[in-house]
């Protein structure tokens, strides 16, 4: 996607009347759910209504998916809408994105804001939360030599990666952490305050908001405001959150943060959001195909070439099936979904469950090992234990401190029966290797 210029944004603008009517309401095209006049809580029992939801999506037969973590599918509307702007691009061409493009960008760029409790100053749209962490990090100027930046065993590896290289440019030192098993809520802080104390010459922090090998949720204000205390910046990793969680950037307090669209929120791939938090714009430097000019702008921080047009049109149709099931009642399912299968697990001997109990420090994603099982290949023959013999499909993690695990990520089309069966389907797992 080519960036905003100051040009490209007073034109459009004038534009935007005439080009609105170009992305249909995507109201037009949603088929409506029922409405629910129930707590988030009971709605998130109530199997009839989510078994409504679940008929909005195309799932492979055969099989219990829950492994969601990777990306999440679009519901049918959603995936409807995303053919209706692909044909519409194809169509157009170059007339589309030179004359039309820009103020429909405009337009969801402001909802994104919106949502988030942010300014679209503060929001550029990339390719995923990747390019945006990719390009927080590498563009972050406040290192230099002898300083230090720090990450944990639950970041990201790409993320790991791109720190190690960013370390290795400005001379500063790599402080990996070790998360403590078990966690707990005001364990994680002090143990954060504790390594800031150890490690005065800090000066970046990567914190991730829900890790993608466990699903722990961090406290991440609380830690974000310790760093700041101390003079550490700190760059969000919220790829696993918005859409699994119900949040806005003033819940996680960090001047930096890299979103997914694709995820949870059920956009086509290929969406992601950069947050940069007013007057800290001059902390990240500008892309090295930045345009003159481009500095004083978020659009100046990353440049991601030409992107999939008809993925970003189709942000507002997520947003729009989003909304009609809701943030809060959305969050409560995943939960409760998670809640049923480690509830009938987390007492039997042999097995450990990496997410605490606390609703404060999980959503929908957990992990678990089988007690003495902490390499990759044992993990990996767990996971294809549990599909060969139980037709549950879930994934192997590696890169925790402690070893390797199991990851269980439900969706919402998944059934409280698909968990139920997916319990019983690990109980015999840890049966069969514990033994």
């Amino acid at each position: 996607m080519s960036s905003f210029t100051r040009r490209q944004f007073l034109t459009t603008s004038l534009a935007s009347a005439a080009a609105g009517s170009l992305l249909a309401s995507p109201a037009s095209w949603s088929a409506p759910l029922p409405s629910s006049a129930q707590s988030p809580l009971a709605q998130a029992q109530d199997e009839a209504y989510w078994a409504q939801v679940a008929s909005q999506y195309d799932v492979r037969p055969g099989i219990i998916n829950v492994e969601n973590g990777n990306w999440g599918i679009m519901a049918r509307p959603v995936m409807q809408a995303y053919f209706k702007h692909t044909e519409r691009v194809n169509r157009d061409n170059s007339y589309f994105s030179r004359r039309q493009y820009w103020p429909l960008l405009k337009d969801i760029v402001a909802s994104v804001a919106d949502r988030l409790g942010a300014n679209p100053e503060e929001i550029g749209l990339t390719r995923g939360a990747t390019e945006a962490l990719q390009n927080l990090i590498g563009g972050f100027n406040g290192l230099t030599n002898g300083d230090a930046l720090m990450y944990a065993d639950l970041d990201y590896a790409a993320m790991q990666d791109a720190m190690r290289t960013k370390a290795a440019q400005c001379g500063a030192e790599v402080i990996e952490l070790a998360i403590p098993e078990p966690a707990d809520h005001q364990g994680l802080i002090a143990f954060y305050q504790a390594a800031f104390a150890r490690h005065p010459n800090c000066k970046l922090l990567l914190l991730t908001h829900i890790s993608h090998r466990t699903g722990l949720v961090m406290p991440v204000k609380e830690i974000t405001a310790a760093a700041r205390e101390r003079g550490i910046a700190v760059i969000v990793d919220a790829a696993h959150s918005w859409g699994q969680m119900d949040f806005g950037v003033a819940d996680l307090g960090a001047d930096f943060i890299g979103f997914n669209l694709h995820k949870w929120m059920g956009a086509p791939l290929g969406v992601g959001v950069m947050y940069i938090r007013q007057g800290r714009l001059g902390q990240i430097a500008a892309n090295m195909s930045a345009s003159p000019g481009q500095e004083q702008s978020i659009w100046g921080k990353f440049h991601s070439g030409t992107s999939n047009f008809a993925a970003f049109l189709s942000v507002p149709d997520a947003f729009a099936f989003h909304d009609q099931i809701g943030a809060k009642a959305k969050a409560a399912r995943l939960q409760y979904l998670r809640n049923l299968w480690v509830n009938e697990v987390r007492q039997l001997d042999g097995i450990d469950i990496l997410t605490p109990q606390d609703p404060h420090l999980h959503a929908g994603i957990t992990s678990f090992r089988i007690k003495g099982h902490t390499s990759s290949a044992q993990n990996r023959a767990i996971a294809e234990y549990l599909l060969a013999e139980h037709q549950v499909f879930c994934v192997h993690r590696d890169g925790i401190h402690n070893g390797s695990c199991v990851r269980i990520t439900p969706s919402l089309y998944n059934s409280a029966e698909d968990l139920k069966l997916t319990a019983k389907a690990i109980a015999h797992a840890v049966s069969r290797f514990a033994a």
